[in-house]
């Protein structure tokens, strides 16, 4: 019943934000010339249109549903959600100018994308709807206390907002430029594809070792300590690299099309998910079950080799002779 219940909040919650913009598309094409109405406003400010949708109806509506259900768990659903949505908010607003082949092309990575996420997340949850929220979040309650109230406002929502309308400001430079289809979209798109590639197998991989430490528990036998093998082999967070070229990927769309300050986002992103993967690994070695397998694990293989292909990009998009750089890569 409650994962029933869940379901439908999740599919009725952006409901205000669409109605609204229904709206305000069929009265700006009745009268685009209505200067002067929120509706002109709204035509020439798709990213900060973009940013109050966001901060009324997730960061203030989730934040509520989230104190009346004592779990923050709809904005890790909605992280695979919203990116295809910006992504069509993009392409549907008034003001928007792209290349046709461009903007299919992204239109569908991102499809394939949140698809890719979004099977993992229900995979990872039993295919229930809010069964549990980030791990992270219960940390937070728990050192917070009382607090936790107003503070997972700020925490939860408010951050989310910076990363996830700035991981996704390349998909907004897509849809601000008409330049033709050139070699730095082939290249964007063979990073994209990579990065959904990379992630789905880490994370079956993951799910599947998971699973088979479970099935080893109900038999009464030891659960395997670590896992080492496949993407895992060769960095201790490969799902974690693969998300980065994807987001990487689209950066690169944004930098071709005269918009680099776009990079700002993944960069946000990146930084912070340094610090999440410091925390996961701290998580692991306070398990006493896994902590020793895990320091040998540590000291086997890397996670440097991924931090450095992501600089290796940045310097690679930034560089003034990128073609010679290109090359020797």
């Amino acid at each position: 019943m409650g994962s029933l219940i869940n379901m439908l909040i999740a599919i009725l919650v952006p409901l205000p934000s669409i109605a609204f913009y229904i709206t305000f598309l069929r009265t700006f094409r009745q009268s685009p010339d209505s200067s002067g109405s929120i509706f002109q406003w709204c035509s020439n400010h798709p990213l900060f249109l973009a940013n109050i949708f966001f901060f009324v109806n997730v960061d203030i509506m989730f934040w509520l549903i989230g104190l009346l259900q004592s779990s923050h768990w709809l904005i890790d659903l909605y992280w695979t959600a919203v990116p295809v949505m910006l992504v069509h908010y993009y392409a549907s607003h008034p003001s928007a100018k792209f290349n046709f082949a461009r903007s299919l092309v992204v239109t569908l990575l991102t499809w394939v994308w949140s698809i890719r996420l979004t099977h993992n997340y229900f995979r990872r949850e039993k295919w229930q709807w809010g069964a549990r929220e980030d791990w992270r979040f219960s940390d937070m309650r728990r050192k917070y206390g009382k607090s936790w109230w107003w503070v997972s406002f700020f925490a939860v929502y408010l951050v989310q907002q910076v990363f996830l309308v700035g991981i996704c400001l390349p998909i907004y430079a897509v849809y601000s430029s008409e330049e033709p289809w050139n070699i730095w979209d082939i290249v964007a798109t063979l990073v994209c594809l990579s990065g959904i590639v990379i992630a789905y197998f880490a994370d079956t991989q993951l799910f599947n070792y998971v699973e088979r430490n479970r099935k080893l528990k109900e038999l009464g036998e030891p659960p395997a300590s670590n896992l080492d093998k496949g993407l895992w082999r060769y960095s201790r967070h490969p799902n974690y690299f693969g998300e980065q070229l994807w987001w990487w990927g689209l950066v690169i769309y944004g930098w071709n099309l005269g918009h680099g300050w776009t990079f700002i986002g993944s960069l946000v992103n990146s930084l912070c998910l340094a610090y999440v993967t410091g925390l996961v690994e701290r998580r692991m070695l306070k398990r006493e079950d896994r902590a020793e397998a895990y320091r040998l694990y540590q000291k086997t293989t890397s996670v440097i080799w991924s931090i450095w292909l992501l600089q290796l990009y940045l310097l690679f998009l930034f560089h003034e002779d990128s073609a010679y750089l290109l090359w020797i890569c």
